[in-house]
């Protein structure tokens, strides 16, 4: 039988409490993307919320900074199985940008600088589950990690925090985004292990 090479099996599971199952904690942050980094200039950012009825609510990164900001506390969890437990992010709530937003749709499709897209149910948006985050531990988020704002929703894995986010699209059916389309699950709870299809 052929042997395997160390690391060939990934690391060891860990059990605890804090961790959806077949995670393993990480004090790091790392950096997964597909694709280069985009670089996106503060002063031509935008992000927009854009309706089935042709409705577009727009806000600049002075727009952006002016409504009401939150400090969140809250653990993070990749598909690739790393958790880093009480990261620090400062943002704007999705419930303030949905605040003027009218729509009957269920779904929406958040669309990033660079093409990337993922899909999510509005239901997940609202509700204190999710932000536009510009922050992360005290400094403005490298464009690594999204920067200079991303999507942040804690509760799904991290591929549907999706970096550099440009713009939220109301949809009426639950269509797949990048990841979901390449054979990633079509919502993401870490805690049923909703990795892949």
């Amino acid at each position: 039988m052929a042997g395997f090479t160390r690391g060939f099996s990934g690391r060891q599971r860990e059990e605890s409490p804090e961790l959806p199952p077949g995670q393993f904690l990480t004090h790091d942050f790392p950096v997964l993307s597909a694709g280069p980094t985009p670089r996106v200039d503060l002063d031509e950012w935008e992000f927009s919320i854009n309706t089935e009825t042709g409705e577009k609510h727009s806000w600049d990164w002075a727009a952006l900074q002016a409504l009401a900001i939150d400090d969140v506390s809250t653990d993070i969890h990749c598909v690739t199985r790393w958790s880093k437990l009480g990261t620090s992010w400062r943002g704007v709530s999705l419930d303030t940008l949905f605040a003027e937003v009218e729509t009957s749709y269920d779904y929406t499709m958040a669309h990033s600088y660079g093409g990337y897209t993922t899909n999510v149910p509005l239901d997940d948006l609202l509700d204190g589950k999710a932000w536009i985050a510009f922050e992360f531990d005290g400094e403005p988020l490298d464009p690594e990690h999204g920067g200079p704002a991303r999507l942040l929703i804690p509760h799904l894995y991290f591929w549907k925090s999706a970096k550099w986010i440009r713009s939220i699209e109301m949809t009426a059916d639950d269509d797949p985004g990048f990841w979901e389309q390449n054979g990633y699950h079509i919502y993401g709870d870490p805690w049923q292990e909703q990795r892949y299809w």
